[in-house]
């Protein structure tokens, strides 16, 4: 990679392939969680990642390239990490580990779309960038949702 063009479609094939990899990841997490709330969360979230998958696939069409994805090793990390939770954690420890785990996520998607969408608006790709900006909204709002629960309920104590 050599130009801003290069590590643009690379971070692009990277979060089509992340995004596949979370609908895949996500019905485990709905399954494993035992609180209603983080379950329901982790199905509407699925539900968005598919449209976000399908945005994606938009932004590839509106530059010129076919939909592809590439690995993804952070977004591996992040779901083996949630796996091993789901392994060793049981209780309420297993529905906070679960909670912050799905944050990692948000905020790794959060990042990369961050910059995904500012380097389309450089290169001139303004329906990139316009879809880019709708994902990384939903990200953020998934994430304000993610901490809400947290602190209103999951990691509660008492």
């Amino acid at each position: 990679m050599k130009t801003l063009a290069d590590i643009f479609e690379h971070t692009l094939q990277d979060m089509y392939y992340a995004e596949n990899a979370i609908t895949k990841a996500l019905p485990k997490v709905a399954a494993a969680a035992k609180d209603a709330k983080l379950k329901k969360a982790a199905e509407d979230h699925l539900e968005e990642t598919r449209g976000q998958i399908k945005k994606l696939e938009q932004v590839f069409k509106s530059i010129g390239k076919k939909a592809s994805g590439e690995k993804c090793d952070a977004i591996e990390g992040l779901i083996k990490e949630a796996d091993g939770l789901m392994e060793e954690a049981s209780g309420t420890a297993l529905d906070s580990g679960l909670l912050a785990a799905c944050q990692a996520v948000e905020h790794y998607e959060i990042s990369r779309y961050g910059s995904l969408r500012e380097w389309a608006k450089e290169l001139g790709h303004d329906e990139a960038h316009k879809l880019l900006s709708e994902i990384l909204d939903e990200e953020k709002a998934t994430n304000n949702k993610l901490t809400n629960l947290a602190v209103t309920s999951i990691n509660r104590t008492n």
